[in-house]
């Protein structure tokens, strides 16, 4: 999968996560409407599936383009890398949006796919932050 450059600058990384993010967000945001809409499940084990199918998916692309350089220097790390990802973002993406979307839809009342965009948009810095410092550390500090 490395058919894009691999970003280095702190700002090409940002943007790297943003991008993966926004494929997940599309895949979250689809799996949800799925399960919500066309299946009729509860909003909040249909918004925790939809994120950890979310989570999975990000990861692979942070593996193998925005950390790529990391990554590349302990292959044989991906398994800690995964586990350390679902634990640092999975676990800030679940726990957030489920208690986020409780809060949005069950107490403000709001639609759940606004509520949604708005859980995604206030995890994501700390998503971002968990990313680059604990699951793909630099090599000075290998992974």
């Amino acid at each position: 999968m490395k058919f894009l450059p691999v970003p280095v600058s702190p700002v090409h990384r940002w943007i790297a996560f943003n991008s993966v993010g926004a494929i997940g967000f599309v895949l979250q945001m689809g799996a949800l409407f799925l399960m919500v809409s066309i299946a009729g499940w509860h909003y909040l084990p249909a918004t925790a599936l939809a994120v950890e199918a979310a989570v999975l998916h990000n990861f692979i692309w942070h593996e193998n383009w925005t950390w790529a350089d990391r990554a590349m220097a302990n292959r044989k790390g991906w398994f800690r890398r995964l586990v350390c990802f679902q634990l640092a973002n999975g676990l800030v993406s679940i726990t957030g949006n489920v208690l986020l979307m409780h809060f949005f839809v069950g107490a403000l009342k709001l639609h759940y796919v606004p509520a949604n965009l708005i859980a995604i948009a206030l995890c994501a810095v700390v998503n971002f932050l968990a990313g680059d410092r604990l699951v793909f550390r630099s090599v000075g500090n290998p992974s």
